[in-house]
């Protein structure tokens, strides 16, 4: 029997991947317009679009300006924003100083159109994005976007990544995950800025477009068989984060939530016309990179390649991440002016709530591998908490880490920690609530994992530090040290009403453990 709502049959909602997905969608939609295919993302999109009708250009004002880091932060920046509606010969200017700005550089146009008949309206949405290159490590630029007909918004402004081999100085960067569009997302936006990061991570789950995060096909409203998606609800969020995103990376992870079929078969078309992306990770995950700031090693996974709970992307990489993964630990690891590694991505390694607790896939692929290379902290979101362990290996509890601790990765394990509470609603844990002030001594928490074919085995686990449920993010105070000096990283989660609940120090020496585990093979890239 077909579904009217999507013409998928029941008897295979549940099991579509989303390439099989978008192949159906694919198949219900025009094929044509404007000599745009339907529905995909403009990968690397013209200044031009043939057929389009333009509008006039001092009619259309630029917004939702977010930034991202190219493939080097020390010379690359990436500007990215939105306009309502196609304009000609789109543009940033850039320079040292606010008055002096370059000439025009031309803008890239991703579109995406919008189409299930009968479930959702046609809509379109134009993404503009710039590369600028040739920077100066360690500069503040100022910066402008406009269009023919319209000179420019209000300059804005940016900092490239300090220059490699040199003693940086102290500096913070932010992450969360799950964030959507709320009052309480807005909150957490403002506590973020306050904190003065050089970027941002999120951990996956961005705007909840999709809000249901099955994995599974679009339907006209949600039930047991059926995601629902509005595109729209992208213009509401990057309008959101925009005061912050125009002057800070915003670098992102992809989540379930973020799994959108009709564009790609893959799911990620949506994200890839949107945001910009360093581009120097396994071909078959555009949304994978790593970069380098500071002494900070960072690399950014697609969980859903691993998911045993939403196996609707299950596998689609052919185990080329993991296998860039661990080419990319090996790389960062030999370097001698990286002394801290993290990794952030969307499901949990570790976490005990009620809603997905922990995935058993992230365990079995991944955590070898951040043991093998003593990576100093894994930051995942999916669970809609602040939950905290202790230092840990071979997914056992090697290390305690007290709030006010301090953890030495080489000798006493990686620490995770889940952060998914910036804006969605909250989840509950199966024992009570314990952080800074409010401390409760429990070292036996009943919870579960996701096994391969998608059942939930049930454990009791000792790991879980810190529990937190309430809006939360975390700021990480970066002090680098000469070589042989100590470096630390001071690790806060605040709440978005700015209270500090929780607290501890990652201590390394500075440029000691180059070669942990070195196994250089393959091409590393341009890190």
């Amino acid at each position: 029997m077909e579904i009217p709502r999507t013409g998928v049959p029941e008897a295979l909602a549940n099991r579509l991947s989303m390439a099989e997905q978008h192949d159906y969608l694919r198949s219900r939609r025009s094929v044509l317009r404007g000599g745009l295919l339907v529905g995909a993302a403009v990968a690397a999109g013209p200044a031009f679009l043939p057929g389009i009708a333009y509008a006039e250009g001092s009619q259309v004002t630029p917004t939702a300006r977010h930034l991202a880091f190219g493939r080097n932060p020390r010379t690359e920046m990436r500007v990215g924003w939105q306009v309502p509606t196609p304009v000609r010969k789109p543009f940033v200017r850039v320079g040292a100083d606010p008055k002096h700005l370059s000439q025009r550089i031309p803008a890239e146009v991703r579109a995406l159109h919008s189409e299930v008949p009968g479930v959702i309206a046609p809509y379109d949405q134009y993404y503009l994005h710039a590369d600028l290159c040739g920077l100066h490590p360690g500069r503040t630029y100022y910066y402008s976007v406009g269009h023919e007909g319209f000179d420019g918004t209000a300059v804005s402004t940016f900092r490239t990544a300090p220059a490699r081999w040199l003693p940086t100085r102290p500096f913070t960067f932010t992450a969360f995950g799950d964030q959507g569009v709320s009052t309480d997302a807005l909150a957490e936006n403002g506590v973020v800025a306050q904190q003065n990061p050089v970027f941002h991570l999120l951990a996956g789950d961005i705007a909840y477009a999709d809000p249901n995060g099955a994995g599974k096909p679009i339907g006209g409203k949600p039930d047991a068989d059926h995601d629902t998606f509005d595109p729209k609800v992208w213009d509401a969020y990057l309008t959101q984060i925009e005061p912050v995103a125009s002057k800070v990376p915003w670098m992102v992870a992809t989540g379930n939530h973020d799994m959108e079929a009709l564009y790609t078969d893959n799911g990620y078309g949506g994200q890839t016309a949107r945001w910009d992306f360093p581009g120097n990770g396994p071909a078959s995950c555009p949304t994978v990179y790593s970069f380098i700031y500071g002494n900070v090693g960072v690399i950014s996974l697609d969980a859903n390649d691993v998911s045993n709970e939403i196996p609707h992307n299950l596998g689609y990489s052919q185990g080329s991440q993991t296998a860039w993964l661990k080419r990319r630990l090996a790389y960062l690891r030999s370097q001698p002016d990286v002394d801290f590694i993290v990794v952030f991505f969307h499901h949990c390694a570790y976490s005990t709530t009620k809603n997905h607790a922990s995935e058993g896939g992230v365990r079995d692929q991944w955590t070898p591998l951040f043991d093998r290379y003593e990576v100093d902290l894994v930051i995942n979101g999916h669970n809609h908490v602040y939950e905290r362990s202790d230092a840990m290996r071979a997914g056992q509890v090697k290390t305690e880490v007290p709030i006010g601790g301090i953890v030495r990765p080489d000798r006493d394990g990686t620490v995770y920690a889940t952060c998914g509470s910036a804006g969605r609603s909250l989840y509950a844990f199966p024992a009570p609530d314990s952080y800074a002030g409010h401390e409760i001594p429990l070292r036996e928490v009943p919870s579960y994992y996701w096994a391969k074919g998608g059942a939930k085995v049930t454990e009791t686990v000792a790991w879980s530090r810190v529990r937190y449920t309430g809006y939360a993010f975390i700021a990480l105070d970066v002090q680098p040290a000469f070589f042989g000096g100590k470096s630390t990283i001071t690790v806060r989660c605040v709440t978005n009403h700015g209270q500090e609940i929780d607290r501890f120090v990652i201590e390394r020496r500075a440029g000691l453990h180059a070669g942990i585990g070195l196994d250089l093979g393959g091409d590393l890239g341009d890190l």
